[in-house]
């Protein structure tokens, strides 16, 4: 969420903002529109992305329980948990059944803020078909094979009723759970730290031609990619007025896990056809 003409003044966002907070250089010229992951799309993505969440649940006296586990998703997005009823939330979750699982990106860089969590709440119930549960937690996690048979390990799934998504610093909405169910990981996460890294260290002549035909910083001396996913490029844009952060969109959303690298030359032909 960036600074806007309609932004309150003094506001980043939702973030009240010190007197002397530097502002944003606004565009020169025209923006072209570009397409960002929708709120579900965020939490299916980052839910897809690992196997290990925190679990919050609710003791017998009503306090909350915090506890590091390992999940596999069903199709719909609903995490299949496998737990010992000897361990607390296993025990909590027995007796009360809201939970709430936090799942957040790899940290990198030195602020571990800056990176995309998602919230899910709802309850737990036992699986409908607890072969499948089964196979999709150990697919996930396949050393869970050599406890699964345990008498004291049940299989849970979360039902997600409400979903809260935080891409970083004052970029976070909600997703109700019909529109995390029918979202779906974007195909391209898997690839897109390894793009962004080749575009910054290759070819920073084609991002800065993106930013000056597309994000309206005409004016703009340098761009370098801070993100990628199937709709388009993130950018931090360079210009004599400051730094700023824009958004570029591929001409058509990327189906396909090989489809970027694709995607990525047409934008850049695109870019310099402009120029």
């Amino acid at each position: 969420m960036t600074q806007t003409e309609n932004a309150p003044v003094g506001r980043l966002g939702d973030h009240e903002l010190p007197p002397d907070f530097p502002e944003l250089p606004r565009p020169l010229g025209p923006v072209e529109p570009a397409m960002r992951r929708s709120p579900g799309e965020e939490a299916r993505t980052l839910v897809a992305a690992t196997n290990v969440a925190s679990l919050a649940t609710l003791t017998e006296d009503g306090h909350p329980w915090a506890s590091l586990v390992t999940y596999g998703a069903l199709l719909d997005g609903s995490p299949v948990l496998l737990v010992s009823r000897l361990a607390e939330h296993g025990r909590n979750l027995a007796r009360d059944a809201r939970a709430s699982l936090v799942v957040a990106a790899e940290p990198r860089g030195r602020d571990p803020l800056a990176k995309g969590r998602v919230t899910l709440t709802g309850h737990v119930e036992r699986p409908e078909n607890e072969d499948v549960a089964r196979d999709v937690h150990l697919k996930a996690v396949p050393t869970a094979s050599a406890y699964a048979p345990f008498g004291d390990f049940s299989l849970w799934v979360l039902r997600v009723e409400q979903v809260r998504w935080v891409g970083g610093y004052g970029v976070m909405d909600w997703a109700d759970a019909g529109s995390y169910a029918t979202s779906e990981p974007d195909p391209v996460a898997s690839a897109a730290d390894y793009a962004v890294g080749h575009m910054n260290d290759d070819h920073p002549d084609a991002l800065l031609a993106m930013a000056v035909a597309f994000s309206g910083h005409t004016d703009a001396t340098a761009a370098r990619c801070t993100g990628a996913d199937r709709y388009g490029l993130d950018l931090m844009v360079s210009t004599p007025r400051g730094k700023a952060p824009a958004r570029v969109g591929f001409a058509q959303r990327v189906d396909e896990g090989d489809g970027l690298r694709q995607a990525t030359i047409e934008l850049t032909r695109r870019a310099r056809a402009e120029a």
